[in-house]
């Protein structure tokens, strides 16, 4: 019989330091969340699709309008990029 695998919740602290600093995840966003995350609102064609670039713990580092977008400024920022679905 396998056993299970104990589930954990990672606290806020663990989550951050996932990957040492140096993963960000990419994950697609609707641009209400777009705008509520920069302050202002942002006005692009409707049905846009945008992405967000994260840190571990999910602070948002960029926003951009292509999955291609937000690998490079993950790259460029010297992150290993995952995705999230």
């Amino acid at each position: 019989m396998a056993s299970k695998l104990d589930k954990k919740a990672l606290n806020p602290l663990e989550l951050a330091m996932l990957g040492g600093g140096e993963v960000a995840y990419i994950r697609p966003i609707k641009v209400a969340e777009a705008a509520r995350i920069i302050g202002e609102p942002i006005h692009v064609a409707a049905g846009t699709r945008l992405y967000c670039v994260c840190h571990a713990d999910g602070t948002p580092l960029a926003i951009t309008d292509s999955r291609a977008g937000a690998l490079a400024n993950a790259m460029e920022n010297d992150l290993m990029p995952i995705s999230v679905h």
